[in-house]
């Protein structure tokens, strides 16, 4: 992939589950479904200059105690004499025979993407689009359902994406474009028209990066009927959610504060309810008890989303 090549979006169907951006490590993640033949998870990040070591460990499950069995373990070490890879399988809480792979296709300081492609028999791991090594599997591939990062490792994205199964004896991966998450298109301000509407059983998502030393920020929908937008701010100054009228006047919303400097965030917006996501961590959906929004706009099932606690919007104006 040239450095100035530009990529479509990843279609929905290829994607299995909302991906992850700016994970902060160690993380632990879910993964939908668990792991089947045909699944493919992406990594995008960096290898901090100073790194020692990381891992990431497709887990049978996420407890702390009895520590869950590792299908697969996958670990770079950086700090030797001579960098190398380990993969491994704990099982009943004892580690299996190592296979090592001396020639490290990772480097300190430098950015990667790897894919991992789990086949029927064996996971195969390519690194910037280059096949690095194979492992067979040592535990049923149906018991993995979580997946862990540990370690020396910044993670810009975190995909679970959908292959077609390889062809019997053939050697190409599937391709693996990654997350596009610098656009001009997407620069704030940003104003996009939503002309079909928001529709019951579907949400907007908005996601973003909070800056490293940021003010605030406020989302908006407006009303084209009644003229009125209805606007949410966030500030980090006072860490304080409120509902901004056209006036400038604000009503604050009593509910955590879930955005943080560097981490990703993101807000939904349903026919009734806005829904804050704060790292992909936890969810507060904030619904709106008065007047009709209009027609907004949709594209992703709030069925995928998780509830927690209802706050409800003031009835009257601001």
């Amino acid at each position: 992939m040239s450095p100035g090549e530009k990529l479509d979006p990843l279609p929905d169907t290829f994607i299995l589950q909302p991906p992850v951006f700016h994970p902060v490590v160690p993380y632990v993640t879910t993964i939908f479904g668990g792991l089947r033949a045909g699944k493919m998870v992406m990594l995008q990040g960096a290898v901090p200059v100073n790194a020692r070591r990381f891992q990431v460990d497709f887990q049978c499950g996420c407890s702390l105690h009895p520590r869950p069995d590792i299908a697969i373990h996958f670990n770079p070490r950086f700090h030797t004499t001579k960098p190398h890879v380990i993969c491994n399988t704990l099982h009943g809480g004892r580690w299996q025979a190592e296979a090592r792979w001396p020639h490290l296709a990772l480097q300190r300081g430098t950015s990667f993407l790897i894919l991992f492609l789990f086949g029927n028999e064996e996971m195969k791991v390519s690194v910037n689009g280059q096949h690095f090594l194979h492992y067979r599997y040592r535990l049923p591939l149906s018991r993995v359902d979580t997946l862990g990062i540990y370690g020396d490792i910044l993670v810009t994205a975190v995909g679970f994406l959908n292959i077609s199964p390889f062809v019997e004896g053939g050697s190409e991966y599937p391709v693996g474009h990654p997350f596009l998450l610098k656009s001009r298109s997407l620069e704030v301000p940003c104003s996009r028209a939503l002309p079909q509407g928001l529709w019951p059983g579907q949400v907007i998502i908005v996601r973003g990066l909070a800056l490293p030393e940021p003010k605030d920020f406020t989302l908006s929908l407006l009303d084209e009927a009644a003229h009125v937008p209805v606007t949410l701010r966030a500030s980090f100054a006072d860490r304080t959610l409120a509902w901004v009228s056209r006036w400038g006047r604000k009503k604050l919303i009593l509910a955590p504060f879930l955005f943080y400097p560097q981490r990703f965030f993101e807000v939904g917006r349903s026919q009734d309810a806005w829904s804050l996501w704060g790292g992909m961590q936890s969810c507060i959906p904030i619904r709106e008890t008065g007047g009709a929004l209009g027609r907004q706009g949709s594209q992703c099932p709030l069925g995928e989303r998780r509830s927690g606690l209802g706050i409800p919007c003031p009835e009257t104006p601001l």
